[in-house]
Parts: C-alpha cells; sequence; structure tokens
C-alpha cells in the first residue's frame, strides 16, 4: 500500500469534536487514537481514546486543526479511511468510512476484510 493510500482524513465536524474533548479534558497535548482490535460481532472492532503519546510505530494525521494517531498495524486496516462525528437522533459518535471493510455491523463499531 502507498504512503498516500495510507491516509487516514477526519471531517471538519470530527476535528471539531476532539477539539471540544481536548478542552473538555484540559490537555493541549492529547490527540485521538484510533486503534483496530480483534473482536466486535464482524470480526475488527474500532477503538477511540484521547492520549498523548507516540511510539515509533504510531502515525499522526492532522486534519482542521486536530491530530489523529494511529498504530502501524491498525494503520494497515484503515488506510484510505476517513472518521466522521455524527449526530443523530439515537446518540452521537465517531463514525470511520473505512474502504477496507467488506461488511461492518449495524451500529458501525465493527468490520471486517
Amino acid at each position: 500500500m502507498t504512503e498516500t493510500a495510507r491516509q487516514v482524513q477526519m471531517t471538519e465536524s470530527a476535528a471539531k469534536r476532539i477539539q471540544e474533548l481536548i478542552a473538555s479534558d484540559g490537555k493541549s497535548d492529547m490527540m485521538l487514537r484510533l486503534q483496530v482490535s480483534g473482536g466486535g460481532c464482524s470480526g475488527f472492532q474500532y477503538e477511540f481514546s484521547l492520549d498523548s503519546d507516540k511510539t515509533e510505530e504510531d502515525h499522526i494525521f492532522e486534519n482542521h486543526g486536530a491530530k489523529m494517531v494511529i498504530d502501524e498495524v491498525s494503520l494497515d486496516l484503515l488506510g484510505g479511511a476517513e472518521i466522521d462525528f455524527v449526530r443523530e437522533l439515537v446518540g452521537a459518535a465517531f463514525r470511520v468510512n473505512n474502504p477496507n471493510a467488506t461488511s461492518s455491523c449495524g451500529c458501525g463499531s465493527s468490520f471486517s476484510i
């Protein structure tokens, strides 16, 4: 996969929500960490957290003034994805539009390749 294909973007809505979470946490050096782990109803699941640490295997992506960190293994499964933040009647959540996923569960938090 080329470096361009491994890029992960975030929408303005996602960036704004990340900035809101960081502001409420009070630590300006925080980033949204997106990881993929085994599990969920479709095989893999997305995990979101705030993190200020970066390892040698991490990649940082910045869009609309917000930073997101993704580890090397997760990036192999997320390359080309777009992270969005959506507000719906049933709640609000980050949503991953992952072109590598062949199927996903109804709630959108897990997927298969």
